[in-house]
């Protein structure tokens, strides 16, 4: 089970704000468990660790022994909630100097998060020699990063593998009945998995959008729904000891007493990608209105030797949630040196993850003393079951929030205005100027 850690937060809460946060939140816990308020349709994605069913599960087994050992490189091709989350997954699990997942399983790179010619050109060249495969993750298909992606690569493939060894190359996760991706994948017969119509992507990484690309990866799916299933039961509970309610309660109030910014912090390199997940997460969640917390996130002890300085000393503007895990069941241990001339002795025996932990304390130490409040969220290891729990955690604990902002934590009205600028600079047909 998760841990909250309020400990270097509440000398910044008073008690009235606490009790008026509790309550908001909830009532917030009311409303979206009800699926009765803004956006209540869109909340699927609460009952995916219990909902999730075998054929999802097995469709994902059976896509992930189709291409072991028969493919070099997958290739996911995805956007914002369908691609972070799993990319924040398989970075977690991997080895950190690892191009595969395990038992020898494709190695998965990422397409159609960007426009970029430089990076599309790089992938088609390391391609080249490889055998490769395509999941293609978008509810509609006609995004444009993405669907310009899979043209460019389903071309490749049909000019190399021919049309019928790239049918079984590509496999689709789109929207169950409607969308360009969906009739694409009746058409030529790809193998095609779906997203909940009542899930929305940035919701999804519990779905076949999450759960396809980590088991071709190789890694444990039903130990990342396992531990989703076991945060949902305890965070479904409405206690004032749920970490959840907790959380949301006092992310609202840092906001109300002038904090602008949630510093998303870890001490973990596996977890630099969760950062990314959450910016989405929590922006796109909460930033309307002209309302809403901005989520950035750093790398510690790294971003300590350089923002560091300015959170320590500049605008108090900001609180830090950080998240911290146990390693792994292995050590290093600071070696004697012959002469000591780093002048690093006084660690000798110690291992880093020690020293590591104490850096943890001192910085928890300088940045509260510096008046930036602190949470601080504990799971026991990185590894499938945990991070399922952290999934579910957090996507439980932003819809509270955002109900108790008073906006719709389900939709995204701005990101299409871009879109719209873009397809007239582009002639789209039916955009004018």
């Amino acid at each position: 089970m998760l841990k909250l850690n309020t400990d270097m937060i509440e000398p910044f809460v008073g008690a009235e704000d606490y009790k008026r946060a509790m309550d908001e939140a909830f009532h917030a816990f009311d409303t979206l468990v009800s699926g009765k308020g803004v956006g209540g349709k869109m909340t699927g994605w609460l009952d995916l660790p219990v909902n999730i069913s075998e054929k999802t599960l097995a469709d994902c087994r059976l896509v992930a022994s189709r291409w072991l050992g028969t493919l070099d490189v997958v290739v996911v091709i995805g956007i914002g909630g369908s691609f972070l989350g799993a990319k924040c997954a398989l970075e977690a699990f991997s080895h950190s100097f690892a191009s595969a997942g395990e038992r020898n399983s494709p190695h998965i790179v990422f397409a159609g998060y960007s426009l970029s010619e430089d990076y599309m050109s790089d992938l088609l060249g390391y391609l080249k020699k490889k055998s490769y495969g395509l999941i293609v993750i978008s509810k509609s298909g006609t995004t444009i990063e993405p669907g310009l992606a899979f043209r460019i690569l389903r071309m490749n493939m049909l000019k190399r593998f021919g049309a019928e060894d790239t049918r079984r190359r590509i496999v689709t996760v789109t929207d169950e009945r409607d969308g360009a991706l969906r009739a694409m994948s009746e058409k030529y017969g790809y193998t095609s998995l779906s997203i909940p119509s009542n899930v929305g992507g940035r919701y999804s990484v519990l779905s076949a959008v999450g759960l396809l690309p980590i088991a071709v990866a190789g890694f444990d799916i039903e130990n990342f729904i396992g531990g989703a299933r076991e945060a949902r039961e305890y965070l479904m509970k409405k206690t004032k000891e749920n970490p959840a309610i907790i959380y949301a309660a006092l992310r609202n109030i840092m906001y109300r007493n002038g904090k602008k910014i949630e510093v998303f912090a870890n001490y973990h390199p596996k977890l630099k990608y969760l950062g990314e997940w959450l910016k989405q997460l929590f922006a796109e969640s909460e930033g309307k209105d002209l309302k809403g917390l901005f989520p950035t996130t750093l790398d510690f002890t790294t971003d300590l030797h350089s923002v560091g300085q300015y959170i320590q000393d500049g605008e108090r503007i900001m609180f830090e949630t950080s998240i911290l895990a146990g390693s792994k069941e292995v050590e290093v241990i600071v070696p004697k040196s012959t002469d000591n001339l780093d002048g690093l002795d006084y660690l000798v025996g110690k291992t880093l993850e020690h020293i590591n932990m104490m850096a943890e304390k001192g910085t928890r130490l300088a940045h509260t003393s510096g008046n930036v409040p602190n949470i601080y969220i504990e799971m026991e290891k990185i590894d499938e079951w945990n991070m399922g729990q952290l999934f579910y955690f957090f996507e439980f604990s932003c819809a509270l929030s955002a109900y108790m902002l008073g906006v719709n934590p389900f939709d995204q009205p701005a990101v299409d205005v871009y879109k719209k600028n873009l397809y007239k600079l582009l002639g789209r047909p039916g955009y004018t100027d």
